[in-house]
């Protein structure tokens, strides 16, 4: 049902408790997420963002309990990925004239999708749009994530902040607001979030948020359109984006491995032993990529100073899961990161040397060439490694 989250607006959306993966299989969801959608009632009507495709009918149900349609003035599309624009469809074989506030590449999108003709009307940063006694403005978000991303500030209700994707967390709650979860689950998630999706537009990031800043607005509420509200200080989770946008880490190294005979996995725990010898105020975590959730694991290696990969050599490379997460590592751009290479063979190498070149194309420093060792390590093989790992750490 609608919830009321200021006098002028009401949340429309769908809380998803089930949703487990998110961009089909890329993304682990393992606390639901949300699809918010907003419903602002100054002297006119506007509906903000829709949700996903799957609860299309669910919405416009619900939404007609809330409202007559008919009296929504505008609707404005913040962002046109399917788990934002799904149910337009649905809503405009219901009102098909109401014009559609979106960017030009917003238009673009939706006509891609669903190859309609509606009353597309573009927007760019700085135009405003009169709702009565308060007004809409459009700031253009390109690249976060999507070529088409805007926010919409609303200035009535001591000032809301539509974000979209920008500061959202896949993250399930009836409760709606930040002040009123568990804050290390929600900001687990919100670094996830930010990790695996917004990562690779830092740079936009960098340079939008001082400009979001000096336009000096009055934010009593930041609404995103996955997970919380933030209500509660909503400035903090802009002044988490400041911080994980400039080439974020703390004094952590995560080590991520595969194992065929658990040779590989003696390597990563004798290193991980040298690191913490040499280095003990350093956090050191160790992940098996077969076991471990891969997001996770790449919110840990964004989390960190510095990575070391390990795998068993098969079929003269390294294992799928391995070459896996270096291919999502590469997409997700991370930076000032060091790195290097680990690993076991029977009768031939190459993972060592695989792993890389592929760290070294993924924008990691790589510091050396690696270690590797033959058939199941042996206490001096052991022992080599916890040197390794302190050589490493003094890196």
């Amino acid at each position: 049902m609608a919830k009321q989250i200021s006098p002028n607006v009401s949340w429309v959306g769908k809380v998803d408790w089930e949703l487990k993966s998110f961009h089909g299989d890329e993304l682990s969801t393992h606390r639901g997420s949300s699809y918010n959608s907003y419903l602002i009632r100054d002297k006119k009507t506007v509906l903000i963002d829709t949700v996903w495709q799957p609860y299309d009918r669910e919405f416009v149900s619900r939404l007609k309990q809330e409202i007559d349609l008919s009296q929504i003035d505008y609707i404005v599309m913040n962002h046109n990925e399917i788990d934002h624009s799904g149910a337009l469809p649905e809503l405009m074989r219901e009102i098909p004239g109401t014009p559609i506030y979106c960017t030009k590449k917003g238009e673009a999108i939706i006509r891609g999708h669903y190859h309609q003709d509606w009353n597309f009307v573009n927007v760019k940063t700085g135009d405003t749009l009169s709702v009565g006694e308060h007004t809409l403005t459009f700031v253009e978000m390109t690249m976060m994530h999507w070529p088409d991303s805007m926010l919409t500030y609303y200035d009535g209700d001591g000032g809301i902040m539509f974000s979209n994707d920008a500061f959202g967390q896949h993250f399930a709650t009836e409760s709606l607001y930040n002040d009123k979860v568990c804050e290390a689950e929600l900001m687990y998630e919100a670094e996830k979030y930010y990790a695996n999706i917004l990562n690779p537009f830092s740079a936009m990031v960098s340079k939008k948020i001082p400009q979001i800043l000096a336009m000096n607005l009055p934010i009593s509420l930041i609404c995103p359109s996955h997970g919380v509200i933030w209500k509660d200080n909503p400035a903090q989770i802009i002044e988490k984006y400041q911080q994980w946008c400039n080439a974020y880490q703390e004094d952590q190294i995560s080590i991520v491995y595969d194992t065929m005979w658990q040779s590989t996995r003696k390597m990563a725990e004798a290193i991980a032993f040298g690191i913490h010898e040499a280095t003990p105020q350093t956090t050191v975590k160790l992940f098996n990529i077969n076991r471990d959730d891969k997001n996770d694991v790449l919110t840990e290696m964004f989390h960190s100073k510095a990575v070391l990969v390990g795998s068993p050599t098969i079929n003269n490379g390294h294992s799928f899961a391995i070459a896996g997460l270096l291919e999502m590592a590469a997409g997700l751009k991370f930076k000032q990161k060091k790195a290097a290479a680990f690993g076991s063979y029977g009768w031939g190498g190459g993972s060592v040397k695989q792993i890389s070149a592929k760290l070294q194309e993924a924008g990691f420093e790589v510091v050396n060439d690696g270690i590797a060792k033959m058939w199941v390590p042996d206490q001096q093989m052991l022992d080599d490694c916890v040197a390794y790992g302190r050589e490493f750490a003094q890196l």
